[in-house]
């Protein structure tokens, strides 16, 4: 055994409890750093004197040589990053439907005051009031500035909606364009991580960014991350690649699995991209240009509430999906309904000069207005039923035109025009209720992950600087047991051997 086997050990064990601190420095100064994962060296006893061999000294046993730092590693539980990019997805997902859901009752803002419904109610009161005085002028202008009222709520309700599906849209590329951020990103980390694990090393931090970006992109979509071995070289603990899988609600791949990072790839590309496939009939999600149904995610919720292609008929069994399509299609269907019926009864009573009553009202590239002539002239309101002025009986009966079952129309058999509009209200009441209590429960399901996962990941400075007390100490004896050893070799250089000089 060397003379100096005790410097030796005394030496390395400084630098393994130095490693040991800067560690945990490094733990305490990311603390507060959005994906880190908090870091731990790892350990080993150095391989013990002599070692086995032909060769090896007689001696009894073998000595210790000490400590190493064996590796640097990060505290991370897989299955809880499973378990959280789940949740997050669906959370992302009934989020996004309850936040555009409330954006579209804040618009219809029924009931109130400020409603079409209330706009429409008072539209009717006062064809009522001038039932009573048909020829009292004043009561035929209410009449006609309570019908461009109506004509303007409609008009501002189709086009506030069709604002917002706009946005919705414009929502959809930036949530497209940053998946295909991250995406790009995700496949650059794994290509650096290519080059650095078959050298031994393992690239924490790179792997925390890696983490990081796919627990935004859980967010959009559903995933499922796979591991790949970088190389047969790696370390075993190492992390590897990771494949990026789009999975279904039940996490399970499609029957033709859909990769968004595939570092395995063969065909000359590791990653796929998102886009809208404008060519089908109902534009739709596509990854590498293979139109992807989406089970849940942000960008889901977004092209549902959105709605492509052909508007669902009022009429159809699946009219009870609520989209901002739907929505603006039905609206102008009962625009355009309400404007047939009650013109067809207008030209059914006469005017005060005895004549058959005009169109009141016109729709015309969903665009609803009262005519101009009427505006112009309101004695050209029809209010009487038998071609006297002094009859209100056809005003009663275009109030009657809004409660009326109608047996022949575009928005149901037997329903009318203020039972249709009420059952939009109400189809819309109860999927933004359903929306917010399930975004409500998946969040509480998404916290309780996030609060495991930040318990065996995250940093605890209190943890942190029991740490430090403790490898500061374990530093001050190493240091000591250093000290002691070059004592002995003075003793031994300096004071030995002197006698007989």
């Amino acid at each position: 055994m060397s003379t100096f086997h005790g410097i030796e050990m005394a030496k390395r064990a400084l630098s393994t409890q130095q490693s040991a601190l800067y560690t945990t420095s490094h733990n305490i100064s990311n603390a507060n750093t959005e994906g880190y994962s908090r870091q731990r060296v790892n350990f080993e006893t150095s391989t013990a004197y002599p070692a086995g061999s032909r060769n090896r000294p007689q001696i009894p046993g073998q000595l210790g040589t000490g400590v190493q730092a064996g590796s640097v590693e990060r505290i991370r539980d897989s299955f809880l990053d499973l378990q959280y990019r789940s949740e997050n997805s669906k959370t992302t997902y009934w989020e996004t439907t309850s936040k555009s859901l409330y954006r579209m009752e804040s618009l219809l803002n029924e009931p109130s005051e400020g409603g079409l419904a209330n706009t429409m109610d008072k539209f009717w009161q006062s064809l009522q009031d001038l039932a009573v005085n048909p020829e009292d002028t004043g009561a035929r202008s209410v009449v006609v500035q309570r019908g461009i009222a109506v004509a303007d709520s409609f008009n501002y309700l189709t086009g506030s909606l069709e604002s917002m599906q706009s946005d919705i849209r414009k929502e959809i590329d930036v949530t497209i364009d940053d998946a295909n951020s991250i995406i790009r990103q995700i496949d650059r980390i794994n290509n650096q991580i290519k080059e650095l694990e078959p050298h031994g090393y393992l690239t924490n931090d790179l792997y925390d960014e890696r983490d990081r970006l796919i627990d935004e992109l859980s967010g959009v979509a559903n995933i499922k991350v796979h591991r790949v071995e970088s190389a047969e070289s790696s370390p075993d603990i190492a992390a590897g690649l990771t494949k990026i899988e789009l999975v279904d609600d039940t996490g399970k791949s499609y029957p033709t699995p859909v990769y968004l990072v595939n570092p395995s790839s063969t065909n000359g590309s590791t990653y796929q991209e998102f886009s809208l496939d404008p060519s089908a009939e109902v534009n739709e999600i596509a990854i590498g240009g293979t139109v992807t149904t989406l089970s849940s995610g942000s960008l889901k919720s977004l092209v549902e509430v959105h709605g492509y292609g052909t508007p669902v008929d009022p009429t159809a069994a699946n009219a009870q999906s609520i989209t901002f399509n739907n929505m603006i299609y039905n609206l102008q269907q009962m625009a355009n309904e309400f404007t047939e019926k009650f013109n067809e009864v207008h030209a059914v009573g006469t005017d005060l000069a005895g004549n058959a009553g005009q169109a009141f009202f016109d729709f015309t590239n969903n665009v609803m207005s009262v005519s101009q002539a009427v505006i112009d002239d309101p004695s050209l309101i029809a209010a009487s039923s038998n071609g006297s002025n002094g009859n209100g009986e056809n005003a009663l009966d275009l109030a009657k035109v809004m409660d009326t079952p109608l047996a022949d129309n575009a928005l149901g058999e037997d329903t009318s025009i203020k039972g249709f509009y009420e059952g939009i209200i109400g189809r819309l009441g109860v999927a933004a209720q359903e929306a917010n209590r399930m975004a409500e429960n998946t969040n509480v399901l998404r916290s309780q992950v996030e609060e495991q996962r930040a318990s065996v990941s995250s940093v605890s400075l209190d943890e942190e600087m029991s740490n430090m007390i403790k490898f500061q100490h374990a530093y001050n004896a190493a240091a000591r047991s250093l000290t002691a050893m070059d004592e002995i070799l003075d003793r031994i250089i300096n004071n030995m051997g002197l006698v007989g000089r």
